[in-house]
């Protein structure tokens, strides 16, 4: 991302616990821009780049070429004024979009969030309807940004917006939460191992969806204290419910671990956008889980996932990061050894990740 929005015209500066960074508008001229395998890169910064005259070609890596779905974002320019096409994994995009309407399938939330934001710049107002929304508190994190910022906007029921444009702000100071996304692995390592654990830095009152983690965790049989800037975990008898996981998508995986060590089964529904991620999420745990042992079965939108011993075997990645990380903790409570391969992965969202797993047993992490 802070490749991408250099190429946009940004300057950024990194330090090692902060970033500076100096807006100096869009910088004039085509380019390209790889997203790796970020799915944000792709629909955020392709729906910045139809804000500008110039011609930006977005590639990356073979989830973001053949998996991630494109189209909404693609239409969505199309309908606002700009030229966008997708072709051979690539989406090649030139503006100005101009405002106007648009109507957009709305499953999965970066192409609404991605929209929003370019709206909220363009040379005129926007009307953006939404069908099938989904994985609404992602969307919510960005309006919430709208209101941090003073942005205008008008939100039906996450199924209409009305952004009249021309917006500006002003530069700010902001100290970043941690990700609630992200501290659902310890948390779970933790009930796995029946240990206490603290999770610092984290914020409740932030818009951040998977936050949610910390309620289903609650109705599963889970002791919970949070605090001002944390939240603890202590362990208790796990049981199995039925987990509506749309609103907090990421989940998904370590849910599915965490029913193959609860008591009854797991049911989990509405997560069929997880098929659309770095990997297809609901056949990829299945499947590996299988490989340990565990009674999962596979529908259309989750899982259900009944109580199992699970044996260390070979198991495989997909090069998803909360693929090789719900593995990893579904390895704690493994008899024998579990060897992940393409673990390096988490890198993209958790560098610590190892470090932590090895030592979440201490209070904080």
């Amino acid at each position: 991302m802070i490749c991408a929005c250099r190429k946009l015209g940004a300057a950024i500066e990194e330090h090692p616990d902060y970033l500076m960074i100096q807006g100096k508008g869009l910088s004039a001229g085509d380019k390209e821009i790889d997203a790796g395998n970020s799915g944000q890169v792709l629909r955020f910064v392709g729906a910045v780049a139809g804000l500008m005259p110039t011609k930006t070609v977005i590639t990356g890596d073979a989830s973001i070429r053949e998996r991630r779905p494109v189209k909404p974002l693609v239409e969505g320019l199309q309908q606002l004024g700009a030229s966008a096409t997708s072709i051979n994994g690539s989406v090649i995009i030139q503006g100005p979009m101009r405002g106007g309407r648009a109507t957009i399938d709305g499953a999965d939330s970066q192409p609404v969030s991605g929209l929003l934001i370019a709206s909220a710049f363009a040379q005129g107002k926007t009307e953006l309807f939404v069908q099938n929304p989904g994985e609404k508190p992602w969307v919510g994190l960005t309006l919430s940004w709208f209101d941090r910022l003073g942005i205008a906007y008008n939100n039906h029921a996450f199924e209409k917006y009305e952004i009249p444009g021309h917006s500006q702000i002003e530069g700010f100071d902001y100290m970043v939460p941690g990700d609630w996304s992200s501290a659902a692995y310890p948390l779970a390592a933790a009930l796995i191992q029946g240990r206490e654990v603290t999770v610092l830095n984290v914020d409740f009152l932030d818009a951040q969806g998977d936050k949610k983690i910390v309620d289903v965790l609650e109705k599963m049989g889970a002791r919970v204290y949070r605090g001002e800037n944390s939240v603890t975990i202590y362990p208790g008898p796990l049981r199995g419910i039925r987990i509506d996981v749309n609103d907090l998508i990421d989940a998904i995986t370590i849910l599915a671990v965490l029913g193959c060590f609860a008591e009854g089964k797991t049911t989990i529904v509405g997560g069929a956008i997880a098929r659309k991620k770095e990997s297809d999420r609901i056949a990829s745990i299945a499947k590996e889980l299988k490989k340990m042992g565990a009674k999962i079965e596979e529908r259309e939108d989750g899982l259900i996932v009944e109580p199992s011993p699970l044996k260390g075997v070979p198991v495989q990645s997909y090069s998803d990061h909360r693929m090789a990380m719900s593995l990893a903790v579904a390895a704690l409570g493994a008899e024998g050894e579990t060897e992940i391969d393409g673990n390096e992965c988490v890198q993209k969202s958790y560098p610590g990740f190892f470090t932590m797993l090895k030592t979440f047993s201490q209070r904080s992490v």
